[in-house]
């Protein structure tokens, strides 16, 4: 959930989305989901001379399975929150972990 909350922060950011097919997708991003889908409006693709096809879309929905990386901008980032939150995560009991815990 770490990484969902953290999305949600960037909403209206925008951020260069890394497909596994080697496309790379720059936009505002307008929403994210839980499984880490991604909605970008006011998208470019970064190599338009290689996807002359995608200069015509203005907006796209991105499955988060097929997600490589996401370039964020650093401002947009406040690292020692999220390093916070991360050690806050790990330090509580996952489900597995709580349920064995109660036997």
């Amino acid at each position: 959930m770490l990484f969902y909350s953290f999305f949600k922060t960037l909403i209206g950011h925008q951020v260069t989305v890394e497909l596994k097919n080697d496309l790379a997708i720059t936009g505002i991003l307008k929403s994210v989901d839980q499984f880490l889908n991604i909605k970008l409006d006011e998208i470019r693709v970064v190599d338009d001379t290689k996807y002359p096809h995608m200069m015509a879309v203005k907006n796209c929905f991105i499955r988060g399975s097929v997600v490589r990386y996401v370039q964020l901008p650093a401002s947009a980032v406040d690292t020692a929150l999220l390093q916070d939150a991360a050690r806050r995560e790990a330090q509580q009991p996952t489900t597995a972990a709580a349920h064995t815990m109660n036997r």
